[in-house]
């Protein structure tokens, strides 16, 4: 630990983070650096910890001082942020502030560093109760967002489990767990798994594995960690750490735009099997994107709807299914590229389709017929699927199954040489069918 015994303010705060309300628990620095403070800031429950176990464990005299200060902290934060900085700057005392888990973790360490100097505080950690929390679900958690319900808004969280991974919670008495359960169900989310933790490291801890509509329904410790993971836990394109959600914005470089229907250069693809630009933007009107939910892009090929539905809508869960490996990569490539949040399962269609969420929209772009008939299985009510087509025959059988066709016919104008630049003419492409529904609602 650090030399900090002469802080440039005269005396030292020493935040200490614990993990146990029974003392003998408590390291030896911890104990240490409370012998010597003149004033102990700390909960009710660890203040009560330390004056009422400390004398016990000694056949000796009580090593704690009869003048030292103790301090609960309680509603009024910023007022003890203040006493401790006056006590440690005006009267040159050494402090210490008892509080749970890791102090530098979503604690009391960043209201510190306001008012005093670096060099005038030692911390001492305890394990974070995200730690503990990913750990008593055996799941590790180097690709986790944390966000915090203290004072945040809770949307931050619903946000979060759209294009992460793994989220973890840390909510609060005005944002408990019931809350967010309420919110992730009404926001349409999906998860794997959703954990509720609460006392972690103490004696009633509990851990509990449950439904979203268990976790809205259900009473629980307000000062809980509420685990989230999924859908499918898949790996997602295009989110890198420092790229996610809740941290990336547009800048002056690279402002972002809405815009789809981007030119075909703008995606890996091979040999021209890629929807086209013009298809593809009548392709993602005909869909309809919510704001949130769940996008399965079937057959994807480039994966191009995809990853511009998921440009569109940044808290949409987008799931490109394509079965040729090249593909996939390609697909992740562009993801990554573009900055789109899109999770690629490469396997064939319709088999891998009963180990994904529930789809609010599907777009078959390639399986034809049994892999409609799949998604029409699957589809959650009120959901809707676009479906493209070469042949007649197969764009027949979809339009009965969905209720609606539309045939498109494009023709790009191209230069026309020995004109000098000015003439053009038209090269007339392929017809498209597209096919959309159910036209009632499910």
């Amino acid at each position: 630990m650090p030399d900090r015994s002469e802080g440039l303010s005269g005396g030292v705060v020493t935040l200490v983070g614990l993990m146990s309300d029974d003392v003998r628990a408590w390291p030896p620095d911890a104990i240490s650096a409370l012998r010597r403070a003149s004033c102990v800031f700390g909960t009710s429950r660890l203040l009560n910890s330390w004056v009422d176990q400390y004398a016990v464990m000694t056949s000796t005299a009580p090593l704690v001082s009869v003048d030292q200060e103790h301090i609960p902290l309680g509603s009024g934060f910023e007022e003890s942020v203040q006493a401790i900085r006056h006590r440690v700057t005006q009267e040159h005392r050494d402090v210490v502030v008892l509080s749970s888990g890791d102090p530098g973790f979503f604690g009391i360490l960043r209201s510190i560093l306001r008012v005093l100097d670096r060099s005038s505080v030692n911390v001492l950690p305890a394990p974070s109760a995200v730690s503990i929390a990913f750990a008593r679900l055996s799941l590790p958690w180097d690709d986790a967002v944390v966000v915090s319900a203290h004072a945040r808004p809770i949307q931050d969280a619903t946000w979060a489990i759209r294009t992460s991974p793994k989220v973890a919670v840390l909510t609060s008495p005005d944002s408990p767990p019931e809350a967010l359960g309420a919110a992730l169900i009404d926001s349409g989310a999906r998860v794997d798994l959703a954990a509720v933790c609460s006392r972690l490291g103490h004696l009633h801890e509990t851990v509990r594995e449950l439904t979203l509509e268990e976790l809205r329904d259900g009473t629980f410790d307000p000062l809980s960690v509420v685990v989230l993971v999924g859908p499918g836990a898949l790996p997602i394109a295009g989110w890198a750490p420092g790229r996610n959600a809740l941290t990336t914005q547009p800048t002056e470089s690279q402002p972002r735009s809405l815009a789809w229907g981007r030119p075909e250069i703008a995606f890996d693809h091979r040999g021209g099997m890629i929807t086209k630009s013009e298809v593809r933007a009548v392709v993602l009107g005909k869909l309809n994107l919510p704001q949130v939910g769940v996008l399965w892009d079937v057959g994807a090929g480039s994966g191009s709807v995809g990853i511009e539905a998921a440009l569109l809508c940044r808290a949409l869960t987008v799931i490109s299914v394509e079965e040729s490996a090249e593909d996939a990569a390609r697909i992740t490539s562009s993801a990554t590229r573009m900055g789109a949040g899109v999770h690629v399962v490469t396997g064939h269609a319709p088999d891998v389709l009963d180990r994904l969420p529930a789809p609010d929209r599907v777009f078959v772009g390639g399986g034809g017929i049994p892999v409609l008939e799949a998604a029409l299985s699957r589809l959650s009510k009120g959901g809707s699927i676009v479906a493209t087509f070469a042949a007649i025959e197969r764009a027949a059988k979809a339009a009965e199954l969905l209720g609606n066709l539309v045939q498109i016919n494009l023709a790009e104008g191209k230069r026309l040489e020995g004109t000098g630049g000015t003439g053009w003419r038209l090269d007339a492409k392929n017809p498209v069918f597209v096919a959309w529904g159910p036209s009632e609602p499910r």
